[in-house]
């Protein structure tokens, strides 16, 4: 007996036997390929069962008789949830989904997520293309989306002018906030409705503030005109934000990704693109009561400031500053005076000492006390040794000159 889970080890040959529960497992290891998930399987339903639970349980087929191909199929309840139309035996179908593999049955089916008919699932497919191409161009990028304008003037709706989109949006804009709108008008749905759709974006770029472009709800087909690139292409390439409205909450259009700013229906678009009067008004006053508040605050501080410069400037005080100013302005002239007196004296002394030492030093003070100067050859006699018999001097006396010859040269020896 070989317990689950559990290789029953080679064979006398060295073949390895493996257990059931590592078949599968195996099985479950192949099927974990990215090839197999999230793939889009088209087929014929069969066996088509409702479960009391709200689970789906169906295969889908390819081909007739011993040829024909069969996968398993199961639906859980949550996806169940997201079904347009009600499956059938027969009906030819487009399955979103993941293969997986059942371990305690050894089985593999297909887990879809979601399921389309097939003649609406080539538009889904070309839908699915559409947005990767797109996506690949930039258009979604969430750093070009712009913000929408506080206080629009002009709003610009881009729908048909007989839809009940259109009601919504005035109705909204006219109780909210005074803004005018200016209608492109388009066909929304049919063939050549991207075309009109595209044109009338165009055509009311930059003459309005913000631009709507929407429609109410419908079927997947209704809204299809909304996913075509010229139709996204032309929402990007306006230079006015753009807020996208197509159906209703679940409704999702390629529109809405290149949009600034998706809004789940046109109503909701119309609350996005104005601010509520009310909310705007109470903001105002808030403004109102503030500057009130600090211009009334800066006007008694200027008053306060007047009534200190008319004080300082009264004429008595006036005058009595003035004279403390003339007083001030006497005593700094008497300290001037008396410190220039003091520093004239103090040279004028300064300078008799230096002209008595001057004179105490002068060579020439000697001759009032009947002394004079000889001088021979330019130069002073200062011995006489420098003089000689027959050599003429000049006797420089206090009041002139002399000439002289000397005759004889007598050395006093004791002195």
């Amino acid at each position: 007996m070989m317990l689950s889970g559990h290789s029953a080890g080679p064979d006398r040959f060295g073949t390895p036997i493996l257990g059931v529960s590592e078949v599968s497992g195996l099985i479950c290891d192949l099927l974990d390929d990215a090839r197999l998930h999230q793939v889009w399987v088209r087929g014929e339903v069969t066996n088509y069962k409702r479960q009391a639970s709200g689970h789906r349980y169906f295969s889908l087929s390819e081909g007739n008789g011993r040829s024909a191909a069969l996968i398993n199929c199961a639906m859980w309840r949550s996806y169940v949830a997201g079904l347009t139309f009600e499956p059938g035996d027969g009906m030819d179908v487009l399955a979103l989904g993941t293969v997986e593999v059942y371990e305690p049955h050894g089985k593999y089916q297909l887990i879809v997520r979601e399921l389309r008919q097939a003649g609406a699932g080539d538009r889904h497919l070309m839908v699915e293309r559409w947005k990767q191409e797109l996506g690949a161009e930039g258009l979604f990028a969430p750093e070009r989306k712009r913000p929408l304008p506080a206080f629009p003037h002009r709003i610009g709706v881009v729908t048909s002018p007989t839809g009940a989109a259109l009601k919504d949006i005035l109705s909204v804009i006219s109780r909210r906030y005074p803004a005018e709108v200016v209608l492109s008008p388009t066909a929304v749905q049919g063939e050549g409705a991207h075309i009109e759709i595209a044109e009338a974006i165009r055509r009311i770029d930059g003459l309005v503030d913000v631009i709507i472009v929407g429609r109410g709800g419908g079927s997947f087909e209704d809204l299809f005109a909304f996913n075509h690139p010229d139709v996204v292409r032309a929402v990007a390439a306006c230079t006015t934000p753009v807020i996208s409205a197509v159906g209703h909450e679940v409704d999702t259009a390629l529109c809405d990704f290149a949009a600034d700013l998706r809004a789940p229906t046109p109503s909701a678009a119309a609350e996005r693109a104005v601010p509520e009067r009310r909310e705007v008004v109470r903001e105002l006053s808030g403004y109102r009561e503030r500057m009130g508040a600090l211009l009334l605050h800066r006007l008694v501080a200027a008053q306060s400031e007047v009534e200190d410069l008319r004080e300082r400037m009264h004429p008595r005080r006036l005058v009595r500053r003035v004279h403390e100013r003339m007083q001030r302005l006497a005593e700094h002239e008497e300290l001037l005076r008396r410190a220039a007196l003091a520093r004239v004296q103090r040279e004028r002394f300064t300078l008799a000492e230096i002209r008595a030492d001057l004179l105490g030093k002068n060579p020439l003070a000697i001759l009032d006390r009947g002394y004079c100067i000889v001088e021979s050859g330019g130069k002073i006699a200062r011995s006489a040794g420098d003089l000689g018999p027959g050599d003429r001097v000049v006797l420089r006396m206090k009041d002139g000159r002399a000439r002289a010859v000397v005759e004889e040269i007598t050395y006093d020896r004791d002195l």
